[in-house]
């Protein structure tokens, strides 16, 4: 699976290159912040040269100060993937650097795990030429597992993100050609996830043969890895999602489920940098006669295990198996209601009940504008 071709030169000039300073472009402005942990903070903005313009900037400086040499390890790691990467359509472009971090271009997007693309024989085969660009770049990934790191674009294209733990090679070694390897089985386990029906037979051979350090990593590694970064550092490679969701996500779905005025609910998980990088949206359909109103209020004020967000709604979109619509509701609230329509799949009501549900969303964060 993997291409024979030899990896691309880089020019002198594409390695050399530095992007223009920041200061360059003039002052930052921050809207909101999306996601905060001991590494690093994400946030959402525009330089004052070009409002128009959407980037995140990655603040290194707001790291830990006992995890700054590391923060500032990753983030030179996705420096150099980024200026690797020059020029590859679907993903970041690097803006800029500076004592604070770095600079990159936003990718209009919705992450894998929440577009959910059951079937999409297409996307897949677009990820798959994707990923093939960054090898014969000579980048490696080294973090496809996380659904959240593939995007699809609105255009249905496949987009990478996050470079932290990117590798670049200027030689097909021994060591790239099995790390090109796991970042292809790493795209078979999501394909497999969402359009297993596709997988050909060689892809399956390959999920099935994890290479001896991918065996090793999972026996030995892993769990030394897991216990420190969720013990020590209280972080996950899931952003925090896992672990919140687990934790206070159990306790107030048992709350919200014994409460007489709540018909049903379900709970969804949005960038919130106060809790661990991530917060908790509870989408509640009250019973008939209920004071909306007052639910919120009292869920959100009282008892240890409460969301962050509270919304009632009219009723929870649910599909034609009854099961509730979670990458619907995910969609508003994480403010990305512009592809509502599309992921309804043209049903006329559901896509009409769930613009009723975006205009009162409670989410305002990509509405706060900080400096």
């Amino acid at each position: 699976m993997l291409e024979d071709a030899p990896i691309q030169a880089l020019s002198d000039e594409m390695t050399a290159a530095t992007p223009p300073s920041p200061t360059q472009r003039g002052p930052f402005s921050v809207r909101v912040v999306l996601k905060r942990d001991l590494f690093s903070e994400i946030a959402v903005g525009a330089f004052a040269d070009h409002p128009e313009e959407t980037v995140i900037f990655r603040r290194v400086s707001a790291a830990a100060t006992w995890t700054k040499p590391l923060a500032w390890h990753l983030a030179r790691r996705e420096i150099a993937a980024l200026k690797a990467l020059a020029g590859v359509p679907n993903t970041p472009e690097l803006l800029g650097v500076d004592r604070d971090g770095l600079y990159r271009s936003w990718i209009a997007g919705t992450p894998l795990h929440v577009a959910k693309p059951m079937g999409n024989e297409a996307y897949f085969r677009d990820a798959k030429r994707l990923l093939r660009t960054l090898h014969r770049r000579g980048v490696t990934h080294n973090d496809l597992a996380k659904p959240q790191n593939w995007l699809i674009t609105p255009d249905g294209r496949a987009a990478l993100i996050d470079m932290q733990l990117a590798t670049i090679f200027k030689k097909r070694t021994a060591l790239f050609r099995l790390m090109a390897r796991e970042d292809l089985r790493h795209l078979l386990k999501q394909k497999r996830s969402f359009c297993s029906a596709a997988l050909t037979t060689r892809e399956k051979r390959i999920l099935a043969e994890k290479s001896v350090p991918a065996r090793l990593w999972l026996k030995t590694g892993k769990p030394v890895y897991n216990a420190v970064t969720r013990g020590l550092f209280r972080w996950s490679d899931g952003e925090g999602t896992h672990d919140r969701i687990d934790s206070d996500g159990r306790k107030i779905a048992e709350r919200l489920s014994t409460d007489a005025e709540i018909s049903a609910f379900a709970l969804s998980l949005f960038p919130y940098p106060k809790k661990q990088g991530v917060g908790i949206y509870a989408f509640i359909e009250p019973a008939a006669g209920a004071d909306k109103a007052a639910i919120e209020a009292r869920i959100l004020s009282s008892g240890e295990a409460r969301p962050d967000i509270a919304q009632c709604v009219e009723r929870l979109p649910r599909g034609e198996n009854g099961q509730v619509r979670d990458d619907l509701l995910r969609l508003v609230a994480i403010n990305q209601v512009d592809r509502l329509d599309e992921i309804a799949g043209g049903d006329d009501n559901l896509a009409a009940l769930m613009r009723t549900i975006a205009g009162d969303r409670r989410n305002f964060t990509d509405r706060r504008l900080k400096a």
